[in-house]
């Protein structure tokens, strides 16, 4: 049966890429002065900034870098398995492709007969005037060619000033969470905010800022942004902040906390909420038409989805450093656990190793328990000015420093491959504005939209070396509510639901107040929080 790929938009722009197989050569974007190649295709160089380039004729040669043997059925006529990988161009090993391997048998990428260096050449599938270019193994095995990864080095604050130190966090509300709610999603919105609002000891008329991410979006994964917010609270702000181009979801507060730092605010009120299980049943789908965007050099090869994305990466840190699928499964068995003593989890069931293992899967190496849980539901955090810390109904949470700085392409495939892209720059970004160090901190709360992106930041944030996670995690005992690293007390998002980061910052406040119930951890006195599975992501220190 013939695949029904979805396919690009074709425009004046990427029209030479698409129509390349034609004459069955790749085509990548090449400089004209300094010869390097370009992929996906920008207007500048980024060796040297020249304007000029044109298309380039290849080898058609590559490696396989990372893969993922996709066993759900995401799209109609894309029936699973298919083998989605990134490959590594002969010519240039730093300019990849996300493509489908083909002529292989899944089961053998599986087992690693075919799989991280094996050769590949490219090959086209003709559809309507769209050549889309696919990769078939050779029987040759290269050396894997992704480099081990360097931490980068983040710039040195310009002083001892910290804006971090100028806000805190005065209050914290959430509405209900479940699947299905079938409740408007800016009702949700609405509860969380006012109870926050309520939790800080304000008034509606006290908020004077407003911040949200990613603003107005579709898919279930926004109320409408700040507009439909301040409509509806009738609020009358002095500054707003919304969209996705921000340090993650936890963005909406550190850019807050700047708000309140150079005197435009006193009181903002941040806010997230997400109701894609009631989208996802209301089946209100977005008008058809070819793929646009960054989404063209994935959605033709059925790498719809984050699962995809990361889960090659996770093959990639697999391979590299010799851990098994075990390591996963002890994140989401702990994450379970944690959700158990959590009565806002979603799933709240005890789950063991044997349960993670025979789960059914998903897209390689993730299984249905590596994935988070769709949900409704909104959180809604207010940042204060630090001068009303001990005039609070609740202990003010403070902020001991953030990580922002982006040291990383931003980029699913063309960059970081052996963890989470996005969080080795911002990671270590976060120690350069303290004293404190991983050894200081008492929980952390880490972004677990996959298992994978948990060992990612519990490694990039130095708990342990990179690729050390197999033997630092313990059997889990390291991560336990009473470990010495006590990791996602709520359940994260892979048990509580998926509130795309906030509601990790709603838990660290509960945790530094002392306020978690039976999941609290003794003597919290400080956590660190990472917001981001992929985006450019952000990190927060907080303080008792």
């Amino acid at each position: 049966m013939e695949v029904k790929r979805p396919l690009p938009e074709i425009t004046p722009f990427n029209e030479w890429f698409w129509t390349s197989g034609a004459d069955g050569h790749l085509r990548i974007q090449g400089c004209d002065d300094c010869g390097a190649l370009v992929h996906p295709p920008v207007p500048v160089c980024p060796q040297c900034r020249s304007r000029a380039h044109a298309p380039v004729v290849v080898s058609g040669r590559a490696t396989v870098a990372a893969f993922t043997v996709n066993a759900h059925h995401w799209l109609p006529g894309f029936l699973p398995p298919y083998v989605i990988a990134v490959v590594a161009l002969e010519e240039d090993p730093s300019v990849r492709l996300t493509t489908n391997l083909v002529n292989v048998d899944p089961e053998a990428v599986e087992r690693g007969d075919v799989g991280i260096g094996a050769e590949v050449s490219v090959s086209f599938e003709q559809h309507d005037t769209v050549w889309v270019p696919v990769f078939e193994p050779t029987g040759r095995r290269l050396p894997n060619p992704v480099p081990e990864p360097s931490l980068p080095t983040p710039r040195a604050p310009l002083n001892d000033d910290r804006f971090e130190h100028r806000a805190v966090l005065s209050g914290i509300g959430r509405s209900d969470i479940g699947r299905r709610l079938m409740r408007d999603a800016l009702s949700l919105t609405i509860d969380a905010s006012l109870a926050a609002i309520a939790d800080a000891g304000l008034d509606v008329s006290d908020i004077d800022g407003l911040s949200t991410y990613p603003g107005m979006a579709g898919m279930g994964m926004s109320e409408g942004g700040v507009s439909a917010v301040e409509e509806a609270l009738r609020i009358h702000p002095t500054w707003t902040n919304g969209g996705g181009d921000l340090p993650g979801p936890g963005g909406a507060v550190i850019t807050a906390m700047m708000a309140v730092a150079s005197g435009m605010c006193r009181h903002v009120l941040c806010f997230r909420t997400v109701w894609e299980s009631t989208f996802s049943t209301l089946r209100l789908a977005p008008p058809g038409g070819g793929i646009g965007g960054w989404m063209q050099w994935r959605a033709p090869y059925g790498a719809m989805s984050a699962a995809h994305w990361i889960g090659m990466n996770a093959n990639q840190y697999l391979h590299r450093y010799g851990a098994d699928r075990e390591l996963f499964g002890r994140i989401a068995v702990n994450a379970r656990t944690n959700a158990g003593r959590n009565p806002h989890a979603i799933y709240r069931e005890s789950m063991t190793l044997d349960d993670y293992f025979d789960a059914r899967p998903i897209t390689s190496p993730f299984g249905l328990y590596d994935c988070d849980v769709p949900c409704d539901g909104a959180i809604a955090v207010i940042v204060s000015d630090a001068s009303v810390a001990d005039d609070l109904p609740s202990p003010a949470v403070r902020v001991e420093a953030v990580g922002t700085q982006i040291l990383e392409r931003v980029s699913w495939d063309q960059d970081t491959l052996t963890h989470e892209p996005q969080v080795l720059g911002q990671a270590r970004h976060l120690w350069t504005r303290t004293d404190l160090r991983p050894d200081d901190v008492d929980v952390a709360l880490v972004y677990d939209g996959f298992t994978f992106n948990a060992v990612s930041w519990l490694e990039a944030l130095g708990f342990c070396g990179l690729g050390e996670a197999k033997d630092w995690i313990d059997g889990g005992r390291t991560i336990a509510l009473d470990g010495p690293v006590p990791v996602n007390p709520h359940g994260g998002q892979l048990s509580e639901g998926r509130t795309h980061g906030f509601g990790f910052l709603h838990e660290a406040v509960l945790q530094l107040r002392g306020e978690a119930g039976e999941r609290q951890v003794a003597d919290a006195n400080t956590a660190v929080v990472t917001t981001g599975g992929g985006t450019p992501s952000g990190v927060l220190l907080l303080r008792s």
